[in-house]
């Protein structure tokens, strides 16, 4: 019924961990690209609106407007990660650049919630800044949130971070085309729990005479895989196991499936305040809903059952309920609606 799982992960990362390579460890990432093309996505989007007076952000301050997302997104997606999942970074110094480890993205990484945040603060500046409805701005920040969402769940993809949860055993043997396995497995989970993996590690050590032996032998294994090594991707492959892809699952839903929503519910002109609030609700619900793939993070606790994330989108479900109540009942101009810009173009 199924073909047996392949490498998927192994041929991605046969691209490199660098979009742009400069040097060995200087170049723009995958993850980098993914944030260039969120926002360069967004730019050209926002110009189009304003063009169409869909929005009342006018075409030659949309750059403004990209720079303050800019700063929210970065700032809030940083911080968020410090106090939502590690705050040890905050009191952690190293004798290498950049020092504080809360500018060392290497370390955790950006938290999404966090940057959802910090969009929202720097648009309200911006909003006050320009006269111009915190709402409606607030709105459309979140309409073209989900371009950059779609591209960072790709490119947590390509890196092989952000795993999802193990596929159900009875599927391992002859796991879906559709599941992910991956080399780095060997190093970061059989090293690190030895007496579980026992006979995965001894089933390896015949790859000693065709691979570097030693201390090195099990990164170097990892190494040859990514590579396209045939015999040790055929030696590893059966004992791997097979995860489900919930970096894709995100990505379709945080991306395409909430943009299309959020397109059609904003069809008609709705007042300030509409379309972020449904993005607050139907966000909160797909990251829920996907999150019961993906693994919770290393080191968080589970709260009633529920991850980090889950909880968060919790709360970001309640503030999207409670606003639409607020923003339907407020005396305002209702604002946009996609109908009339494609009917003037017919």
């Amino acid at each position: 019924m199924y073909h047996c799982a392949v490498l998927l992960q192994s041929y991605l990362h046969r691209l490199d961990p660098f979009a742009i390579q400069i040097t060995e460890t200087v170049g723009l990432r995958w993850y980098g690209l993914a944030y260039i093309a969120g926002f360069i996505t967004a730019w050209i989007a926002i110009r189009w609106m304003g063009r169409r007076n869909i929005t009342a952000i006018p075409p030659n301050r949309v750059g403004d407007f990209m720079f303050a997302c800019v700063l929210g997104v970065l700032l809030g997606g940083r911080l968020g990660y410090v106090f939502f999942y590690d705050p040890s970074l905050l009191y952690s110094f190293t004798s290498d650049f950049p020092w504080w480890r809360v500018f060392a993205i290497q370390d955790g990484g950006m938290s999404s919630h966090g940057g959802m945040v910090g969009v929202v603060v720097a648009l309200i500046v911006w909003g006050k800044k320009n006269n111009i409805s915190i709402l409606h701005i607030i709105d459309i920040a979140a309409l073209f949130t989900t371009p950059g969402l779609f591209y960072g769940r790709i490119a947590n993809f390509i890196n092989g971070e952000l795993w999802g949860k193990p596929i159900p055993e009875s599927f391992q043997t002859c796991a879906p085309w559709w599941s992910i396995k991956y080399p780095t497995e060997i190093t970061e989970v059989w090293l690190v729990h030895p007496e579980q993996f026992q006979s995965q590690l001894s089933a390896i050590e015949p790859l000693r005479t065709h691979v570097v032996g030693g201390e090195s032998f099990y990164q170097t294994i990892v190494f040859e895989a990514y590579a396209g090594n045939q015999h040790v991707v055929e030696t590893i492959q059966p004992l791997l196991t097979a995860w489900y892809p919930s970096q894709l699952f995100q990505a379709i839903s945080e991306g395409p499936v909430l943009f299309v929503a959020l397109f059609l519910i904003w069809w008609v002109p709705r007042k300030p305040g509409i379309i972020a609030s449904w993005f607050g609700i139907l966000y909160g619900l797909l990251r829920i809903a996907t999150e019961i793939f993906r693994q919770p993070d290393e080191g968080v606790a589970l709260f009633a059952g529920l991850s980090r994330g889950q909880l968060l989108s919790v709360a970001i479900i309640l503030y999207g309920v409670f606003y639409i109540a607020i923003s339907s009942r407020r005396q305002s101009e209702k604002i946009g609606g996609f109908k009339n810009a494609f009917t003037k173009n017919t």
